[in-house]
């Protein structure tokens, strides 16, 4: 009996102070299963009892119980100390520290082309009009036939087109989303459709090969000419200002008859920015409305143009350049 009493004196001393070094819950449950486990270190000292007469073996016994019940207080104790550190560890983490100096995120600013589309959006939403896209790949229907272009009309020969294998083409104007919003909607109708169009076109300070460009329509009935200039003069106003000359003259597009293009003043020369004119009426023939019964006005214009005259930038080039330089001044 004496022996075993030592083995669980001894097991105490030691157990009790490695649970007392022990620095993670990990190595507390493994110092648990050591000492207190099924096959731990008690029960195999336990097993000794077989060998004991019946009067030492309530002895044995207590003292066993006295043992374990002191090893497992020491767990439960370093557990709450080591617990309650890795609490105080992650709030220390975690916190903000007032003193420290912040950190500066420079915000993002919007491009000027981004900038011009929002602008012209505000104002002819605030008109009525609903904005309406299209697809930028194209079919011949909807970019050329439909707006009163057939295969051998000359017009085609103002726009150098790309075309794509299978007879698809990117879009040259918006023109196309315009014929794709009548055929599924009624008259009345206001939209403006902005996106990317694809001419063929030399680069310069003043033209590009890809660009954006606006466009707007509108059918009812009784539309005249008249709509449309006062409807393009309060645009360019609420754009550009109540003093910026602007001038209209004759011009020809297929789709619209009759047609003009607008002019501004621009670093003290004209400049077009706009090409507008009454709907055709083979174009409203063509998505079934009857021209007898309805009229309607389209413009279009490029939005790099109106960032140019609105920012008085000197070469459309600058917009694509991607030269922080340039745009920081946004």
């Amino acid at each position: 009996m004496t022996s075993i009493l030592e083995q669980l004196t001894e097991l105490n001393t030691v157990a009790v102070k490695a649970i007392a070094s022990s620095n993670s819950l990990d190595d507390l449950e493994q110092l648990r299963l050591k000492y207190l486990g099924k096959k731990g270190e008690l029960s195999q000292i336990l097993r000794g009892m077989g060998k004991l007469s019946p009067e030492e073996r309530p002895v044995v016994g207590s003292q066993a119980n006295v043992v374990k019940e002191e090893v497992q207080t020491s767990l439960e104790q370093r557990k709450h100390n080591l617990l309650q550190a890795q609490i105080e560890a992650q709030i220390k983490a975690e916190s903000i520290d007032v003193t420290m100096p912040g950190v500066n995120r420079p915000l993002g600013r919007i491009h000027p082309l981004n900038g011009v589309v929002d602008r012209v959006l505000d104002i002819f939403v605030g008109l009525g009009y609903t904005v309406a896209t299209g697809p930028q790949i194209e079919t011949d229907y909807y970019n050329f036939e439909a707006l009163n272009t057939p295969a051998d009309h000359p017009a085609r020969d103002m726009q150098d087109t790309f075309y794509l294998p299978g007879g698809n083409l990117l879009r040259t104007h918006t023109s196309s989303v315009q014929i794709r919003y009548m055929e599924n909607h009624q008259p009345p109708i206001r939209i403006i459709a902005p996106g990317r169009v694809y001419r063929r076109d030399t680069v310069d300070a003043t033209h590009s090969a890809v660009f954006n460009q606006v466009e707007i329509l509108a059918i009812d009935r009784g539309l005249k000419f008249t709509d449309l200039k006062g409807t393009i003069k309060v645009f360019l106003q609420q754009m550009f200002g109540d003093d910026l000359p602007v001038q209209f003259r004759t011009s020809y597009f297929p789709f619209t008859e009759p047609s003009a293009e607008v002019d501004v003043q621009w670093r003290g020369q004209w400049l077009e920015v706009m090409g507008c004119g009454m709907v055709d009426p083979n174009v409203l023939e063509a998505v079934g409305y009857d021209p007898e019964i309805y009229t309607g006005f389209a413009a279009g214009f490029g939005v790099e143009r109106f960032a140019m005259v609105l920012h008085q930038i000197d070469d459309i080039r600058r917009l694509y350049n991607s030269d922080l330089r340039f745009l920081n001044q946004f």
